[in-house]
């Protein structure tokens, strides 16, 4: 049977949001999606960008994993799988995105994993083998010395650092943003107090939304 939940939740949206934004429904329908911001996130039900951004339908391009890793652009592309890799080719090619942030967020359960070097989940451990992407952003960290929570927080918001370095590795990413038509951001959500934090592009330093000079 189909989770009560989510017919509940559609029942909601239909006599809800929908009814409301019918025409702009009807106009993203006829015309297609124009978003101007795309948001790279992790795939943890506790953060989902359009709920905290308040985004409208058809104003972000979301695509969302575990820990919000953007890999490195690859050249040889047949041998291997590239979800994150072929959304960001749609956002900056075909979409013509202004910004890409990448949201990262507290308690990420992948982050942890790393850092708790976690058994695998499975014999084949995709988790395992996916977050091993962060080793770099590790060694750059540095093992634990103080707060243990200090300390992955840090390779949280290193995660965020490691994202957006590798988008660059993109070569209409970075055609793009040398040529002023994009925009890269990083941001991070405290799950728990719902503070959103920006990173200042010019010092690296994340910021609370608000007290940014």
């Amino acid at each position: 049977m189909f989770p009560e939940r989510l017919t509940d939740g559609y029942a909601s949206f239909l006599n809800g949001r929908l009814s409301q934004e019918r025409e702009r429904y009807q106009d993203l329908a006829e015309n297609g999606q124009h978003p101007e911001v795309m948001v790279i996130g992790c795939g943890d039900s506790r953060v989902a960008p359009e709920t905290i951004f308040n985004a409208r339908p058809g104003e972000i391009f979301v695509v969302r994993n575990i820990a919000n890793i953007v890999p490195p652009s690859e050249s040889d592309v047949e041998t291997s799988f590239h979800g994150t890799s072929a959304a960001i080719e749609f956002g900056v090619n075909a979409l013509k995105v202004k910004h890409i942030v990448v949201l990262g967020h507290a308690s990420c359960g992948g982050v942890a994993a790393f850092a708790n070097n976690a058994a695998p989940l499975t014999k084949r451990d995709f988790i395992g083998k996916w977050m091993s992407q962060i080793k770099p952003v590790a060694e750059r960290v540095g093992p634990p010395t103080g707060d243990r929570q200090n300390w992955i927080r840090s390779l949280e918001w290193g995660v965020i650092e490691y994202s957006l370095e590798n988008l660059m590795t993109f070569p209409a990413v970075r055609e793009a943003v040398e040529g002023g038509t994009l925009t890269l951001h990083g941001a991070y959500f405290g799950i728990a107090t719902g503070v959103l934090f920006i990173r200042d592009p010019l010092t690296g330093r994340f910021t609370p939304y608000g007290e940014a000079s």
